[in-house]
């Protein structure tokens, strides 16, 4: 979909100190954000994130993160073609709305709105 932008590779994480001293220590990522449940890495255009793990996404997964300028026109957008959805338009506790999607792989990818 025109106006689609990768911004984020989010790693699920076992142990998120251990990771974040990785990334940053050994890698030398620099910093940019860090909580215990979530924290970000300047990689570019591109932001590494970390996030805890769960149940339904295991230590070591890496999910795709999408940005867009109406999240509500690309869930519509991509429905009418047969995209399945995991979870539709939702307003998050951080005040950004995000969507989740399901590639061709069965791979989760979420979409959220361009920051302004």
């Amino acid at each position: 979909m025109p106006g689609t932008q990768f911004r984020y590779a989010i790693k699920f994480v076992a142990d998120m100190n251990k990771a974040v001293k990785f990334y940053r220590d050994v890698l030398g990522f620099e910093l940019k954000f860090e909580s215990p449940g979530w924290s970000e890495f300047v990689t570019g255009e591109t932001t590494l994130a970390l996030h805890p793990a769960s149940d339904k996404n295991p230590a070591g997964t890496v999910e795709l993160g999408f940005t867009v300028a109406d999240v509500e026109a690309f869930y519509r957008d991509l429905s009418a073609r047969g995209v399945r959805f995991s979870m539709p338009p939702k307003q998050q506790d951080f005040g950004g709305v995000l969507a989740q999607f399901v590639d061709s792989e069965g791979a989760h990818c979420s979409v959220g709105a361009e920051a302004a």
